[in-house]
């Protein structure tokens, strides 16, 4: 069992951010007789996907619609499936923005560097 101050250093995540994901249903907890939350491995795990999720920019609302899903059981799988595949597309069309934007980066670099190096020689 882990306290929610252990979650949060373990995953780099706030412990207003993991209360916030408990609010909004995205975790479910048990707390011990002093009302102090409980957190498993399993929830290590959850909280694992959900952070990912999240840094690839899925919405919270989305979070939320897998979440209940999941919690539905078994018969929700191809809904499941689908809400992780148009994701996965999300993620293609960033990564392939990121392409585009490092490739015209390099090119401003390497023109900045052609520039100042004419400017001062002795820096070639």
């Amino acid at each position: 069992m882990y306290t929610i101050s252990e979650v949060g250093q373990k995953l780099g995540i706030s412990t207003h951010a993991l209360r916030y994901y408990e609010k909004e249903e995205i975790i479910t907890l048990e707390r011990n007789a002093q009302g102090i939350r409980q957190y498993t491995d399993s929830h290590l795990k959850w909280m694992e996907f959900v952070k990912k999720l999240r840094e690839t920019q899925m919405p919270i609302e989305q979070i939320k619609k897998y979440t209940q899903l999941f919690k539905e059981g078994d018969h929700t799988s191809m809904d499941r499936l689908n809400l992780l595949e148009n994701h996965r597309r999300s993620i293609e069309a960033q990564i392939e923005t990121l392409k585009v934007t490092e490739a015209m980066l390099d090119k401003k670099i390497t023109a900045y560097k052609q520039h100042l190096s004419t400017l001062n020689p002795s820096n070639s």
